[in-house]
């Protein structure tokens, strides 16, 4: 039987917590599942950060959950940036909550790889090469899109999680 996992986002003054999100959709609000559309980007300006975590709630036989890999597929349109605090190398360790930002991201100031990544991008316990080895959860994956004034709405990508499972 295999882990359960889901994604859960944090939000708003006091780290609010809504678990098992059903999308990354990035916007004019610090919400989880919204909608881009009721929340439309200004161009020239930036999405409010995201604060996610990849959460196993049960280890289901697994022995261990490792090598969590977070990227983006997906063209953003424009000159727009996907930034992130995600990287494979010089780990910045787990950082702690803070309000997410409208502004410019002091913390998500790595490009989101827009291919799968070689090795762990994302942390368990600070760096990069712990497993779970029961129910537990990732560090903070912060991301954030900022915009060019010159940028139209309209692109579409997908936030892509994945992760290696021993039995």
């Amino acid at each position: 039987m295999a882990a359960t996992v889901q994604i859960n986002e944090f939000n708003t003054v006091g780290e609010s917590e809504e678990s098992n999100i059903t999308n990354s959709n990035m916007g004019s609000t610090d919400a989880p599942n919204l909608d881009p559309v009721a929340n439309p980007v200004v161009p020239g300006e930036y999405t409010f950060e995201k604060w996610q975590k990849i959460e196993v709630t049960a280890m289901g036989g697994s022995s261990a959950i490792d090598n969590l890999k977070v990227w983006r597929t997906g063209a953003l349109g424009g000159s727009a940036a996907h930034k992130t605090n995600a990287r494979e190398a010089t780990y910045g360790g787990a950082e702690t909550f803070a309000t997410p930002l409208e502004t410019v991201s002091t913390l998500a100031d790595q490009t989101m790889p827009s291919s799968e990544p070689t090795d762990a991008n994302l942390g368990i316990g600070g760096d990069l090469v712990t497993a779970l080895s029961a129910a537990g959860s990732s560090d903070y994956l912060i991301h954030q899109i900022g915009t060019d004034a010159g940028d139209v709405a309209g692109s579409t990508s997908t936030l892509n999680f994945q992760y290696d499972e021993t039995s």
